[in-house]
């Protein structure tokens, strides 16, 4: 049994770092993303499913922001954290949050905050009053337990609201 949920949390890390991969490789194909702002929707997990029991496996997750421009900076105007449902669990932002040149901003959520569930998710909101380089918005996840561990990055995804 025991060597079945190993196995298992291999297989997840596997298939996390095939995933962050391949997005990463699609990253590379020479277009570069311009914008004076954007909606984006960063999937977050605050647990996962292993095992035949489909126990909770707790996460620690990061968002984070970062500015790849090296000229201009730019205005976050919301982050706002929703859960599995789609409720809305917390704003982050009272007021706009500037982020200069190549300079990032990050949210770090304990493990122990399972609010959100399998299913949460960010909406960050950005602006600027000239064309620059889109930000890399994304979530690092974090787990370890007994000796064993995993992490796995899940890209923003722009939206239009």
């Amino acid at each position: 049994m025991k060597l079945r949920h190993h196995l298992n949390m291999f297989f997840f890390l596997i298939i996390g770092l095939m995933v962050s991969a391949t997005e990463q490789a699609g990253a590379t194909t020479g277009e570069i993303r311009l914008s004076k702002g954007q909606s984006v929707y960063v999937p977050a997990y605050s647990n996962v499913y292993s095992g035949p029991k489909k126990n909770p496996y707790q996460l620690a997750t990061m968002l984070s922001i970062r500015n790849v421009d090296p000229a201009a900076g730019f205005k976050v105007t919301s982050i706002d954290y929703y859960d599995n449902d789609g409720r809305l669990i917390r704003r982050y932002l009272d007021t706009p949050l500037s982020i200069g040149p190549l300079g990032s901003y990050h949210i770090y959520l304990e493990e122990k905050d399972s609010r959100g569930g399998f299913g949460a998710n960010f909406i960050v909101r950005w602006s600027t009053d000239r064309t620059i380089n889109a930000p890399i918005i994304e979530c690092v996840m974090i787990g370890a337990t007994g000796g064993q561990g995993f992490s796995f990055v899940s890209p923003g995804q722009e939206i239009r609201e």
